[in-house]
């Protein structure tokens, strides 16, 4: 039995001791430890909010800016549209001009070919 009373004994001094020393060691007391943990956690929690904030605004502009995007490729391809039609529109009158007068050099041409054969047929 004594062997359990001195076991029991030294339980309640060890945990007596390592208790004090834990009290002595630690740098803070237990409410400022507490006060310090709640100012950290306050913080996190900011820094998470400034986060979340900063990439919903990312997002947004994202958002934004790809619907500007799509808006100014819609535009750029009216736009090239319309000057393709303008081009044409200028272009056609003057292929026709151009075809007509090379329908005019090569009857010009057939002209002039038959002439010089019928010379040559006749020297």
């Amino acid at each position: 039995m004594i062997n359990t009373k001195s076991l029991m004994l030294g339980i309640v001094v060890g945990g007596v001791v390592s208790a004090t020393a834990t009290l002595l060691s630690t740098p803070k007391s237990g409410k400022d430890l507490r006060n310090n943990m709640k100012h950290y956690s306050n913080e996190a929690i900011d820094s998470f909010n400034r986060f979340r904030e900063d990439g919903m605004d990312i997002k947004e502009q994202i958002t934004k800016t790809s619907k500007e995007g799509v808006s100014l490729i819609k535009d750029l391809s009216l736009d090239v549209k319309e000057s393709i039609e303008s081009w044409k529109k200028t272009v056609e009158p003057h292929q026709k001009n151009i075809q007509k007068y090379l329908n005019q050099i090569e009857k010009s041409l057939k002209e002039l070919e038959d002439k010089t054969k019928n010379r040559t047929e006749s020297y």
